[in-house]
């Protein structure tokens, strides 16, 4: 009689957990956890997981517990496609991710007809109208600011390097058509070079752009690439400012990388960071302070690819508790149409000026790298101009 108590009582919380499961608002996530973006993917991934805990502190989704369920796409478009067809399957309406430009590239023609796809990198490019949505700021966005930055400083002469992969040729299409366009008349490209992803050295490209006397090289890879090119920069003592993508603003990289990082290293980015300035109290500042606190008590020390996961993660949540519980692809889509003025980490999101994406060029600022404080410093306003010294 015991043993058959216990049974039924064990059979009876297996029900409660089994339906305690079940009464969560589940929304996938599709990242690199492992492969060549594990460190983009890891990231976002710690952010998602701080970010829950937030929401559910707060109620979570119409009364039930927020869940990001994790999928790993391995960083290959192939597997990546994969598992959005298998979350398709259950039409939900959205997907979270990816981390990486090739694989939301792969994704995206899955998405005609849904569900929503808010992709955490900024590098593609987005339709007005589609369901294929992109975070933070486009690279010709990113990529202007940081042209016009160098203009006002005197760096008129520009060396560029990209990777061949997705991410750096997006990047070589958007600077190439900025050069020569009447904002950006006072500089130009003295020289470009081009580096494999699997390459194990970029020396003959840093000496070829050497010689063409630069002012300021752009090398524009994320991840593995860019620590070979900053390495063939520090042995060809190349001396002069290097600015590099916001896709490499992490801790761990700048650590691992500082035995031969550039003395002078630039990346345009949101202005995400606290602030050493005061600020007046605003929407932006609350958003900034609710990001740091959800850091708290934790070793995680959030940077660059956090705030790709977070504002996104924030503004679909939002979206899904102000619809109704059974909300379509359809009527999150419509939501984001409409939807200006609210605050994120990286700025003041305005759908129906930037459609599918929400922040533009004013939203850009460029940091530098200060080894000595271990953290960058926004060293321009809005736009890339400079502050003054």
């Amino acid at each position: 009689m015991r043993v058959r108590i216990v049974l039924v009582i064990a059979a009876l919380l297996q029900g409660v957990t089994l339906a305690s499961a079940a009464d969560t608002q589940d929304i996938n996530v599709i990242l690199p956890l492992t492969g060549g973006g594990a460190f983009l993917g890891k990231a976002e991934q710690q952010a998602l997981q701080q970010y829950e805990k937030v929401v559910n502190a707060s109620g979570g989704i119409h009364g039930k517990p927020l869940k990001f369920v994790f999928n790993d796409d391995q960083s290959s478009p192939q597997v990546g496609v994969q598992l959005a067809n298998q979350v398709k399957a259950s039409h939900p309406p959205v997907i979270l991710g990816s981390g990486l430009v090739a694989l939301c590239n792969a994704m995206a023609p899955l998405m005609k007809e849904g569900p929503l796809l808010y992709c955490f990198s900024p590098g593609i490019t987005v339709n007005g109208g589609s369901f294929v949505f992109s975070s933070s700021i486009s690279t010709k966005e990113l990529a202007a600011a940081l042209l016009r930055y160098f203009g006002r400083k005197g760096w008129k002469k520009v060396a560029l390097i990209t990777s061949t992969d997705a991410s750096g040729q997006d990047a070589y299409r958007n600077f190439k058509s900025l050069f020569g366009s009447e904002s950006h008349k006072d500089v130009e490209l003295v020289a470009e070079a081009q580096l494999n992803p699997t390459d194990v050295s970029a020396s003959a490209q840093i000496q070829r752009l050497k010689s063409a006397n630069p002012d300021v090289l752009v090398a524009w890879s994320t991840g593995g690439p860019v620590g070979t090119i900053f390495k063939a920069i520090h042995d060809a003592g190349l001396e002069l400012p290097i600015a590099t993508t916001n896709g490499n603003q992490t801790y761990a990289q700048m650590s691992q990388y500082a035995a031969f990082l550039p003395k002078e290293l630039y990346i345009p980015a949101a202005d995400w960071q606290k602030s050493s300035r005061p600020v007046a109290a605003s929407d932006a500042s609350a958003a900034k302070d609710a990001f740091f606190k959800g850091f708290e008590g934790t070793d995680i020390k959030p940077d660059g690819p956090s705030t790709y996961a977070w504002d996104p993660a924030s503004l679909v949540v939002e979206g899904l508790r102000k619809l109704k519980p059974d909300a379509t692809a359809e009527d999150l889509r419509a939501y984001f149409r409409d939807l200006k003025g609210v605050a994120g980490i990286n700025g003041y999101y305005d759908f129906q000026a930037v459609p599918n994406r929400g922040l533009d060029e004013k939203n850009v600022v460029v940091t530098r790298w200060d080894p000595a404080a271990q953290t960058w410093v926004v060293v321009s306003d809005p736009l890339g101009i400079p502050r003054a010294e």
